[in-house]
């Protein structure tokens, strides 16, 4: 026991410091935003509104996120990642404190839209903030750190929010979300100055090539889109099939919701730090986290035993916990090549469209369809985004042998 829990605190080992204050700083905003899966129960139970308007302020949150991710982008390679965190953390803690204050559908549909232009223009800015601070050997391994950042976050954010509407109502979740942004804010400009930062890894390019160009790179955008419609069932559709369906309770959602952090919290640094070091590629390791994550909402349809939500919740876990750091670690790689704040902002973009239609989607499905036909639907979606992965992975692979093959001929 003593002899794996060194060799799970190894797998810590070589982050910079900078890498474990963007982790702090994460994990206390991240902690806060245990409104968000909660945020179609909040309309359609305090609020009163149907599925169908429900569906329709989720791709308010889409369009406002799209927006937020292209504008951090530009900012960041503007102004640059630090003045682009401080100032989206703190305006993001005072626009979720107004947001209570919204009843309307108009007012909610806007107010989403502006806090999700501030909160997601954050979004670009850490994610070169993480590539400078890192040295290239531990990109993947810093990826992973933040994550478990946010998941941590995450595990803790739904179960405290359970508890706090049951005891203090929706409303004390837009308080706690608010005051942990501006507490983040406050923790950043007191321990990460840029002055005082050293950078591990200087990827300016003087001759940028533009995301735009970058046709591999498209592509895996349109399947980072399709991914984050499958995922993004976890974080609204999924809430309510749970309540009634399987009759949970908004602190029984809270608890099966934060099952998924702390299994991330517990095993994925050791896992991504195996997978590293087998032959699989980072396209070939999405794949099947892709695969996981679509046998997770699958399976919801093939029996009524409330356990199998327990097994759904493990699947997505560990499809989650392949999918995403690989598919970061590919988006930074590919950045290298030109500005990353544009490429970074196009990567964020691609789950933020998946916000406008897959919330909305899932929700109109529901509402039409049923769970059921929703989930296989779900389910194809998923398959379609193995499907796509598979077949960039193999080309780039025969793009690698030619090149390789060139360049031996030549020489």
């Amino acid at each position: 026991m003593k002899t794996l829990f060194k060799k799970y605190l190894n797998t810590f080992k070589g982050l910079s410091q900078e890498i474990w204050w963007l982790a702090l700083i994460t994990l206390i905003n991240r902690a806060g935003t245990m409104v968000i899966p909660f945020l179609s129960l909040y309309l359609k139970e305090d609020l009163s509104f149907s599925v169908s308007d429900v569906g329709w302020v989720m791709s308010a949150f889409g369009l406002g996120s799209v927006a937020g991710s292209w504008l951090g982008g530009k900012l960041t390679d503007t102004l640059g990642y630090y003045k682009v965190m401080v100032r989206s953390l703190l305006l993001t803690g005072f626009l979720f404190i107004a947001l209570q204050f919204l009843h309307t559908f108009v007012s909610i549909c806007i107010g989403i839209f502006v806090v999700m232009l501030v909160a997601d223009s954050f979004r670009p800015a850490m994610f070169v903030a993480l590539n400078a601070y890192s040295k290239p050997e531990n990109k993947i391994r810093s990826l992973t750190l933040i994550r478990l950042a946010i998941n941590l976050g995450f595990s803790a954010g739904p179960a405290i929010g359970g508890l706090i509407i049951t005891g203090l109502s929706y409303d004390g979740l837009f308080w706690v979300d608010g005051i942990t942004c501006i507490l983040a804010t406050i923790v950043m400009v007191n321990v990460l100055h840029p002055k005082k930062a050293k950078v591990l890894d200087d990827v300016k390019n003087e001759n940028p090539v533009s995301a735009y160009s970058d046709k591999a790179f498209l592509v895996f955008l349109v399947a980072m889109t399709l991914f984050g419609i499958v995922f993004l069932q976890y974080f609204s559709t999924i809430t309510i099939y749970y309540k009634d369906v399987h009759f949970l309770s908004e602190l029984e959602i809270g608890i099966l919701l934060g099952l998924n952090g702390f299994l991330i919290f517990i095993f994925e640094m050791p896992l991504i730090k195996w997978l590293e070091n087998t032959k699989y590629t980072k396209l070939g390791l999405m794949f099947y986290g892709i695969v996981l994550t679509g046998l997770s909402l699958f399976i919801l349809n093939l029996t009524n035993w409330s356990g199998v939500l327990v097994i759904g919740m493990l699947l997505m876990t560990f499809g989650e916990m392949v999918a995403f750091p690989f598919s970061n670690a590919f988006a930074v790689e590919r950045a290298k090549k030109g500005n990353q704040g544009e490429y970074m902002a196009l990567y964020s973009i691609s789950f933020s469209i998946a916000h406008i239609f897959g919330h909305n989607a899932g929700l109109q499905m529901t509402a039409h369809l049923g769970f059921d036909n929703t989930w296989f639907i779900i389910t194809g979606i998923a398959a379609i985004c193995a499907l796509i992965l598979f077949g960039l992975n193999k080309n780039l692979k025969t793009q690698k042998s030619i090149k390789i093959w060139k360049t031996k001929k030549i020489s």
